[in-house]
């Protein structure tokens, strides 16, 4: 499995993520070609080797006449969809990294995306950040985007909205779920078009490096120099050695309920499941005064836990979540079909390295076959399962073609894969973006 990772000792920006980008091997003149179609005018990007801490690096700048528009999403959602030069994926992930920053100034601000207007963020130079890093992205192709805990700098820095405390209101509100680690730098080390990437492309966050052959090494400069450290991001990609499956960051939100009924807990635990949490579950408990309740507890991507924290206040009287990101190992997964005696019954086929596949039929086709039949349920199940084992597999075929299918439809399992999209809620006006730290 191809995997990078990004080592964010001096924190992250949107110039340097994409100047590390190049420097791993992703191919500069797409980038310009990508930043072209955006038909940005008097817009001109370079690219240079610099020195930061006695380290070789690429800096990437973007230069743009003078400009004092305040956009709104629709209008940078517009500028990025007229591009012809933009592939659909590049396309989809700049926007979702701008409605990771829309939805975060809308939480700070008190308002909703529609009417959020970007000030830095908005900006042509982070546009060209942004939708370069979209680009590069795609580009690198790796399978798993794995990421270092993250420095916020300190101090303050005057933004649109008067002086802040880093990390700025929305930067604060992109990192939510993100591990933070202290770095004593007088500055702002992340930015919020950086925060923002990392929620939208990071797969997990990990404490060292992960277990990989690394095979490309990008360094990407900030603006700055610091006496005492090297303003770089380091990116990393390779193959991954872990012969184990694969693993997946996800978020767990729990809440006591001692005063909700039944079909309270039924109905908000509907709501929740359409609203995308990949499981929720209920535990019996003893509460105070010897009242019986439940933990009602929610599995989800970290992008959905706004949406599902809504859910969980509006349905309940609940009077705080608890919430925690935890690490999983998840079998690979495809939609697969076998042919019974009572016609084909869709399912899930699922692996792991240097292990036998396994077949888990899916209850609809179960269930619709059995009433037509008027056969036990089990009956239906069972035969599924045993044409699954009759069949001629070769499982290393078939895996290696589809090994990063996520058409789990939402089964709600707990071992169900998910996306990895972070289309992610937060920022705006929080700060000097790509002139990072």
């Amino acid at each position: 499995m191809r995997i990078a990772y990004l080592d964010c000792a001096s924190g992250i920006s949107g110039d340097m993520t994409v100047a590390a980008l190049i420097d791993a091997g992703v191919d500069a003149d797409a980038i310009h070609a990508g930043i072209s179609s955006l038909k940005l005018p008097g817009v001109k990007i370079h690219l240079e080797e610099v020195m930061r801490g006695g380290f070789r690096a690429r800096h990437f700048r973007v230069e743009h006449p003078e400009q004092h528009a305040h956009r709104h999403l629709s209008d940078i959602q517009r500028i990025i969809n007229q591009s012809e030069g933009l592939t659909d994926n590049q396309r989809d992930l700049a926007l979702r990294i701008f409605s990771a920053v829309a939805h975060a100034e809308a939480t700070v601000h008190g308002t909703t995306i529609e009417k959020i207007h970007f000030h830095e963020v908005g900006a042509i130079d982070s546009i060209v950040d942004i939708t370069a890093a979209a680009i590069g992205f795609d580009l690198l192709g790796v399978d798993e985007i794995v990421c270092s805990a993250v420095p916020t700098g300190r101090g303050s820095v005057k933004i649109a909205h008067g002086v802040c405390a880093v990390p700025t209101p929305g930067t604060a509100e992109l990192l939510k779920g993100i591990p933070l680690v202290d770095v004593p730098v007088e500055a702002e080390l992340t930015t919020p078009t950086g925060a923002a990437i990392l929620k939208t492309v990071v797969d997990r966050f990990a404490d060292s490096l992960p277990d990989m052959t690394v095979d490309a090494i990008g360094y990407g400069a900030g603006t700055r120099d610091f006496e005492d450290r090297a303003n770089l991001l380091r990116l990393l990609v390779g193959e991954s050695r872990s012969t184990a499956g694969t693993t997946e960051s996800v978020m767990l939100l729990e809440t006591n309920l001692d005063d909700a009924t039944g079909e309270v807990i039924g109905y908000t635990k509907r709501a929740l499941l359409a609203a995308g949490a990949l499981d929720v579950y209920t535990t019996s408990i003893q509460m105070k005064k010897d009242r019986p309740g439940v933990i009602l507890s929610v599995l989800c991507n970290p992008d959905d836990v706004n949406t599902l924290e809504t859910i969980l206040f509006n349905e309940t009287s609940t009077f705080g979540i608890r919430r925690q990101r935890i690490q999983r190992s998840v079998r690979q997964r495809m939609v697969y079909t076998v042919e019974t005696d009572f016609g084909p019954v869709k399912g899930k086929l699922g692996w792991r390295p240097d292990e036998p596949a396994i077949f888990t039929p899916e209850y609809e086709d179960c269930a619709e076959i059995a009433k037509a039949n008027d056969l036990p349920l089990q009956d239906v199940y069972m035969a599924a399962k045993v044409a699954f084992l009759l069949e001629d597999h070769d499982e290393d075929d078939e895996c290696d073609d589809h090994d990063h299918d996520h058409d789990c439809g939402h089964d709600h399992d707990h071992d169900c894969q998910h996306d990895h999209d972070h289309d992610h809620s937060h920022d705006h006006d929080c700060g000097h973006d790509h002139d990072h730290g």
